[in-house]
């Protein structure tokens, strides 16, 4: 077993991109899997409920729904569910992960649903490129050690004119909320998930993650750089959190 302190340089070099940050992803996130949805609630106030839906919604799924949707860094399958219950959908989600303890956490959300779980790396999927009519992440961009990466996968697994969504953290602009949040983000939430998940860093990494994620414009360039057209923001929650969106227009840059 590493040590506590082994354990914080390995969440700290994660966060910051170092070569070992799949592999440090894939084991905490497998670690936390049978606590994850309670604490993503708890932490959040259940406001990420909210943010999931705003994200499905910017997919624009009602302009395909019988088409096929792939939820990248799919955890507990949260959004996959959020899009397969609206009984005007009739299409399919692949719901993939490279966690497969995250996957089968989530199991009982999408029974009888039409989702296909998918062990998964996001920088590497299984799908056959311009099969897919829509794509989206909901905090797993963050946790991909590759994110130029990431976003030309999604790319090249979207029809022309399918939509990427991205839902990521990101850093308020007021200053008092931004400093409440900071207080938050940084003090408050590690030792809340560290004392319901047990685990010494996983609630560490997060806030560390979301420090050294690009900003919102940074992000909507990469977007843009990869292919996607009208790639707009929204910003959520006082920008405690966004939405990028994006469609697939011909080959990437």
């Amino acid at each position: 077993m590493p040590s506590v302190q082994t354990e914080r340089s390995e969440a700290l070099a994660a966060a910051a991109g170092s070569v070992e940050k799949r592999a440090y992803v894939r084991r905490v996130f497998s670690e936390i899997a049978p606590r994850y949805d309670l604490l993503n609630h708890l932490l959040s106030f259940s406001i990420d409920k909210r943010w999931r839906r705003r994200a499905v919604a910017a997919l624009g799924w009602d302009r395909d729904p019988n088409g096929i949707y792939v939820d990248l860094c799919a955890g507990t399958l949260d959004v996959a569910n959020e899009l397969a219950r609206n009984p005007r959908f009739a299409g399919t989600v692949l719901g993939t992960d490279f966690a497969e303890p995250m996957l089968r956490a989530g199991r009982e959300k999408i029974a009888s649903r039409p989702v296909a779980p998918i062990v998964a790396d996001a920088l590497s999927l299984p799908i056959r490129g311009s099969t897919a009519s829509g794509a989206i992440v909901a905090f797993g961009a963050r946790n991909l050690d590759d994110l130029d990466a990431g976003i030309a996968e999604a790319h090249r697994v979207l029809r022309d004119g399918g939509t990427f969504v991205i839902l990521e953290f990101s850093t308020p602009r007021l200053p008092i909320i931004r400093s409440l949040y900071r207080f938050y983000f940084h003090r408050v939430l590690p030792a809340l998930g560290r004392l319901v998940s047990r685990h010494p860093t996983a609630y560490r990494y997060l806030p560390l993650s979301v420090d050294n994620f690009p900003g919102e414009q940074e992000l909507a360039r990469r977007m843009t750089q990869a292919g996607f057209a009208n790639v707009r923001v929204t910003r959520l929650s006082f920008g405690i959190a966004a939405i990028h969106a994006g469609e697939r227009r011909g080959a990437a840059a």
